[in-house]
């Protein structure tokens, strides 16, 4: 596998749908990289509210209407319908879960939705959820939450892990100098994710924003959504 005719790949991945995705695609197309944005399609429109490290932060989701609008040249995929916690749910009530989000998403963008992000914290998935997703669903990979370390190749598209969390930011800086000096002799990802309202916590745009901006524009480099590097 190469992408796009390179050894190595950047990828990140957002989750929830939150108005805080406006911002971060505009820093992604100012440095021309690409998101994927995993969507809970029945909490779309909510407004909202969390409290992280003493800090009460915007939690509201994105407007229906707007959807194709504010991922454009990016990707949606599933989130579930409502973020449930899969491993503690019964088959039938997994699969309306995913693959209703998938529809209704498919729609609302007016492309056919093939990827997913696992909801919840802590164990989200396992290998029983992941037989259920590929077997009955229209979902072609699914990521998880638990950081690889790693720009190898994986065996399972439905229990995909991700190189960092961006908000273990020494660990990901530490990755992303040693692949930008790699030469891939055999194909690398580095695949980001989080959420885009935990820049509001510390105020960590700008910090962000000069990361993207150290690691786009590499020539040996391809910067594509989850679809496109993982399918």
């Amino acid at each position: 596998m190469v992408f796009n005719g390179k050894n190595k790949a950047i990828t990140f991945s957002y989750d929830d749908g939150v108005t805080q995705d406006i911002r971060l695609i505009e820093i992604f197309n100012k440095y021309g990289l690409k998101g994927t944005f995993n969507i809970n399609s029945e909490l779309l429109g909510l407004p909202g509210e969390l409290e992280r490290m003493g800090v009460r932060i915007d939690h509201n989701k994105v407007e229906p209407c707007r959807l194709a609008e504010i991922y454009k040249g990016h990707e949606v995929a599933v989130h579930t319908l409502t973020h449930p916690n899969l491993t503690g749910l019964e088959k039938d009530e997994i699969i309306r879960q995913v693959e209703q989000d998938r529809l209704k998403l498919s729609e609302l963008c007016g492309y056919e939705i093939i990827g997913m992000a696992y909801p919840c914290g802590g164990v989200n998935n396992d290998d029983r959820v992941a037989d259920i997703i590929k077997e009955n669903t229209g979902v072609k990979y699914a990521r998880t939450i638990t950081s690889s370390h790693s720009f190898e190749k994986q065996s399972n598209p439905y229990r995909f892990n991700p190189t960092e969390y961006h908000c273990l930011k020494d660990s990901m800086l530490k990755a992303a100098e040693e692949f930008l000096k790699a030469e891939a002799k055999e194909p690398m990802l580095f695949y980001i994710w989080g959420h885009s309202y935990e820049f509001d916590i510390d105020n960590s745009w700008d910090w962000f924003e000069d990361f993207c901006r150290m690691i786009s524009g590499k020539e040996d480099i391809f910067y594509g959504t989850n679809r496109e590097v993982l399918l």
